[in-house]
C-alpha cells in the first residue's frame, strides 16, 4: 500500500481477546500481586475508559461484567469467538449451555449475532486473500534470527533519526511526486435485478458455548492455580478445545481473557509453575505485549508507538523490554509500521523529521488497511451523470462528483442526507440510510436501517451474488460511532461505482471501538466535504452549539427546556435525579419516566450508573430481582456487541434465558450471559447514549465526576434530550473548564496517513 511500511508481515498471532472495548475511564488501583490470582474477577476499568476524558474517573474499579463490552468477538486469524466477558454464574453454566445449544439446533435461521459473526469471518478471509495477492508476508520464525534479531535495533535507529526507515522495510518507498497506483477493481457494480436477500433472522441469541468437557478441564486447571472457577466457560471459549493444556503450558494465556490483569495472571502462573516462573519468562513478556496493545484498543488506539509499549513493559518489571519486543515481533504477535515514508525531494534524509514507529495487532492493521483501500476505491470511482437530473444542492453536487462524501452537522442536519437518499430513489437508484442504533433509525422512518442490521442481512436490500450490497447509494448517519472494523466491513461490501456518504456530528464522542474513522477521513481531506448550515433549534440547540465551540452559555428557556439543579454531594445528586425522573419532569414537562433518560459519566462511583439504576429501580419498579437481579418491567440496556446498546424492557424469565422487548424486537438472552450483556437502563453512560435521543434527558454531574469531563462528553450528553434537559450539577467550575479546555482524547491510528498516501488531498 502506498505510504504504508510494514516491517514484519508475520501471520502467526498469539491468542488475544476479541472485540472488548472500554466505556468509562480507567481506575488507578490494582489488587496486590500476592492475592491477585484469587481475586481474578476483572475490574470494569478495562472496558470503561472511553466514556471518560483523558483522565480517569473515580471509583470505577469494579468487576468486569459490564454490559457495554463486546459480547461477540473475532480474533485476528478470522475465527469468531463467543462472548468473552467473565461469567460469574458458574453453577448454572452447564444447564444454560445445554438449553442454549438445544435452542440453536431447533432454530431454522441464523440469529442476528451469528449472521454478523459470519459476515466478519467472510470479510477477514477476503482481506487476507487480497493482502496475500499484493505482497507475500516475510516469514518469521519462533526464534530470533536474521531480520527479526536486528529489527528492534533498526526501530531504535529510525526513532532517533540516525537512519531512514526506508532502509529496513519490505517494500520500497514511494518516490516523491509519484502518483499512487489505484487499487485494482474488485468486481462489477451489481445490477438491480435479483439481489440475494437473506431472510430476516430470529431474535438474537448467544453463540454456542464451549463443550462441557472442555469447561470441566479448564475449571480444574483454574482451581489448581487459585483462579476463580467462574472463569472456566469464558477461558474455554477464548482458548478453544485445548484450553486446559494451553493454560498448563503457558499460564499467561489467561491474559487473553478480557478483564484479567497481569497481576492476576502472574499469581496464576506462580501457582502452576512455582520456581520456573520469572518476570523475564518469554511466555510472560509475549503475553504482556499483546495485552498492552489490546488494552490500548480498549481506549480507541489501533496502534501504539514502540517507545510507549517499551515503557509499559518496563513498568511491568520486564527485565529487558527491548528483547521482549524482539521476541513478540519474531513470533508474529505484533506488527511494525512506519507509515508515510517518502523520499525527500532534495534527497537529504537528515533534513526529514523522524516518523514514529508504530506497533499494532494484525486484526486492526488488516481492518485499517482494508478500509483505506476501500475508501480510495470509492473516491476514485469518478463522476456519475445520473445525478444531473435532480436539484443541484451542495450535497448532490458532491455525490455526483465523487463516490465518497463527508457531511457534517447536528441533529437537524440529518434531514439533508435523508433528502439526498429520497432524491436518489426518485432517480431510480437504490438508496439506503443506515443509523447507529434502532433509536436513531426509528426517528428516520420505516425505510431506515441500522448499521448492524445492514451488515447481518436482517435489514436493507440484501447482497448480490458477489457479496456486495445491492445498492447505489449508502448514507451512514452517526458516522463518528463507526469503529475501524465495522467501517471496514461496510466499505468492503460497497459495490464499485456506488456512492458512500458518511454523515455525522464531529463534536460528539468517538466510537466505543478502536479507531476514529470519521475524524480521520475528515482530517485527510481526500474527498468532498459539505458542512450543514442547519442549526439545531430551541434552547437546547443553542446551548449545544456553544459547547461545540468551547463556550458554556446561559440560554433562555421559557418552556423550561433547560434546567440546572445544583447539588452538594453524590448522595444528593442521586436523590434529586430520582425526584426529577419520577415527579418533576412528568409534572412540569409532560414527559413520562419511561421516556426520560439519565446520563452520567461512568458506571462506578457513588453517582454512577449502578448507584443511579439501583435508586431508580427502587422507586419506579421495585422487586426482588428474581432473575439475575432483574424483574419484569425493569428498564434495561442490552449490549449484543461492542458499541451497540439496545434499550429494552424485561418481559419475563424462562428456562432459555431473560426475555426482553428491545423497542419492539423480542430478544432472548441466555442466563449465562445476563451478567455480561444486560444492565439496568434507567441510567446510561454518554458512550452508551451516543446515537440515541429521548424526549427528556437528565445529565448527572456529581463532584467526583469532574476528572471524567471533556468537551465531547458534555456535547454528547447535553444533546441527547429533544424537548428537555435537566443538569444535576455538582462539579462547580469543572464543567465550564472542561468545555473550554479539555478536547477529545487523542487516539493513535493509521487511517489518515494511509488515505493521504493513496489519495491526493481534495481541493
Amino acid at each position: 500500500m502506498p505510504g504504508a511500511r510494514r516491517c514484519v508481515g508475520a501471520r502467526a498471532p498469539i491468542s488475544r481477546p476479541g472485540l472488548e472495548r472500554a466505556v468509562t475511564a480507567p481506575s488507578e488501583g490494582t489488587p496486590p500481586p500476592t492475592a491477585a490470582a484469587r481475586r481474578a474477577e476483572p475490574p470494569a476499568e478495562e472496558r470503561d475508559s472511553a466514556d471518560g476524558a483523558a483522565t480517569p474517573t473515580p471509583d470505577t474499579a469494579e468487576v468486569a461484567n459490564s454490559a457495554e463490552v463486546a459480547n461477540s468477538a473475532e480474533v485476528a486469524d478470522g475465527t469468531a469467538e463467543p462472548d468473552a466477558t467473565p461469567d460469574t454464574d458458574a453453577d448454572t453454566s452447564g444447564t444454560s449451555d445445554a438449553a442454549a445449544t438445544d435452542g440453536a439446533e431447533k432454530a431454522t435461521e441464523r440469529s442476528e449475532t451469528e449472521a454478523e459473526l459470519a459476515a466478519q469471518r467472510e470479510l477477514r478471509a477476503r482481506i487476507e486473500q487480497r493482502k496475500a495477492e499484493k505482497a507475500a508476508p516475510i516469514e518469521s520464525g519462533a526464534k530470533l534470527s536474521g531480520t527479526a534479531a536486528d529489527l528492534l535495533a533498526a526501530v531504535r535507529a529510525v526513532e532517533s533519526g540516525e537512519k531512514s526507515g526506508t532502509a529496513f522495510f519490505d517494500s520500497p518507498a514511494r518516490s516523491a511526486g509519484k502518483t499512487p497506483t489505484a487499487p485494482a477493481p474488485r468486481r462489477a457494480a451489481p445490477t438491480p435485478a435479483e439481489p440475494v436477500r437473506p431472510r430476516i433472522p430470529e431474535p438474537a441469541t448467544a453463540p454456542r458455548a464451549a463443550a462441557a468437557e472442555t469447561v470441566t478441564a479448564v475449571r480444574a486447571v483454574l482451581t489448581e492455580g487459585g483462579a476463580p472457577e467462574a472463569l472456566a466457560a469464558q477461558v474455554a471459549e477464548v482458548l478453544g478445545e485445548q484450553a486446559a493444556d494451553a493454560l498448563r503450558e503457558d499460564p499467561w494465556r489467561l491474559l487473553a481473557v478480557p478483564g484479567v490483569r497481569p497481576e492476576q495472571a502472574d499469581g496464576f502462573a506462580r501457582a502452576l509453575l512455582g520456581a520456573e516462573c520469572g518476570p523475564g519468562d518469554e511466555r510472560r513478556t509475549g503475553a504482556l505485549v499483546g495485552w498492552q496493545l489490546e488494552r490500548a484498543a480498549l481506549q480507541g488506539h489501533t496502534a501504539l508507538e514502540s517507545s510507549v509499549v517499551r515503557g509499559a513493559l518496563a513498568e511491568r518489571s520486564v527485565p529487558d523490554p527491548d528483547e521482549a519486543l524482539q521476541q513478540a515481533i519474531a513470533e508474529g504477535a505484533v506488527l511494525v509500521f512506519q507509515d508515510g515514508i517518502e523520499e525527500a525531494e532534495d534527497g537529504d534524509e537528515s533534513a526529514r523529521p523522524p516518523v514514529p514507529v508504530l506497533l499494532g495487532l494484525d486484526r486492526y492493521a488488516l481492518a485499517e488497511e482494508s478500509l483505506a483501500d476501500g475508501l480510495a476505491r470509492l473516491a476514485k470511482s469518478g463522476a456519475d451523470a445520473r445525478w444531473e437530473a435532480t436539484e443541484p444542492t451542495e450535497l448532490v453536487r458532491a455525490v455526483a462528483a465523487s463516490g465518497l462524501v463527508v457531511h457534517t452537522g447536528g441533529e437537524a442536519a440529518r434531514t439533508e442526507p435523508v433528502a439526498l437518499a429520497e432524491a436518489a430513489r426518485a432517480l431510480g437508484l437504490r438508496a439506503v440510510v443506515a443509523a447507529h442504533s434502532e433509536n436513531g433509525s426509528r426517528r428516520l422512518g420505516p425505510a431506515a436501517v441500522t448499521v448492524a442490521g445492514l451488515l447481518s442481512g436482517a435489514q436493507g436490500p440484501g447482497r448480490d451474488e458477489d457479496g456486495a450490497f445491492a445498492l447505489d447509494l449508502l448514507v451512514v448517519l452517526d458516522a463518528p460511532q463507526l469503529d475501524v472494523e465495522t467501517a471496514a466491513m461496510l466499505v468492503e461490501s460497497m459495490p464499485d461505482g456506488s456512492r458512500l456518504v458518511l454523515s455525522g456530528d464531529p463534536g460528539v464522542l468517538d466510537s466505543a471501538g478502536a479507531g476514529r474513522v470519521f475524524a480521520d477521513v475528515l482530517a485527510a481531506r481526500v474527498c468532498p466535504q459539505t458542512a450543514s448550515r442547519t442549526p439545531d433549534p430551541g434552547p437546547i440547540g443553542e446551548l449545544v452549539s456553544g459547547i461545540g465551540i468551547g463556550e458554556l452559555n446561559q440560554v433562555a428557556g421559557p418552556g423550561k427546556e433547560v434546567v440546572i439543579v445544583p447539588v452538594r454531594d453524590a448522595g444528593e445528586a442521586v436523590h434529586r435525579t430520582v425526584q426529577l425522573v419520577a415527579d418533576s419532569v412528568p409534572r412540569a414537562i409532560g414527559v413520562p419516566a419511561e421516556q426520560t433518560q439519565v446520563i452520567t459519566v461512568g458506571h462506578g462511583g457513588s453517582a454512577g450508573t449502578r448507584a443511579l439504576n439501583a435508586a431508580l429501580k427502587q422507586r419506579l419498579n421495585p422487586g426482588p430481582g428474581r432473575f439475575g437481579g432483574f424483574d419484569p418491567g425493569d428498564r434495561v440496556a442490552y449490549a449484543p456487541a461492542l458499541g451497540r446498546t439496545l434499550p429494552g424492557t424485561v418481559v419475563s424469565a424462562e428456562a432459555d434465558g431473560l426475555h426482553l422487548d428491545c423497542e419492539g424486537t423480542p430478544v432472548v438472552v441466555p442466563k449465562e450471559r445476563v451478567d455480561s450483556a444486560v444492565r439496568h437502563g434507567w441510567a446510561l453512560t454518554a458512550h452508551q447514549a451516543a446515537g440515541m435521543r429521548w424526549p427528556a434527558a437528565v445529565v448527572v454531574l456529581p463532584g467526583d465526576a469532574a476528572q471524567g469531563l471533556s468537551r465531547p462528553w458534555v456535547y454528547t450528553a447535553f444533546s441527547r434530550g429533544e424537548r428537555h434537559l435537566s443538569v444535576v450539577h455538582g462539579v462547580d467550575q469543572a464543567l465550564p473548564r472542561a468545555v473550554a479546555e479539555v478536547p477529545a482524547q487523542e487516539r493513535t491510528t493509521r487511517l489518515r496517513t494511509l488515505l493521504e498516501g493513496l489519495l491526493a488531498p481534495a481541493q
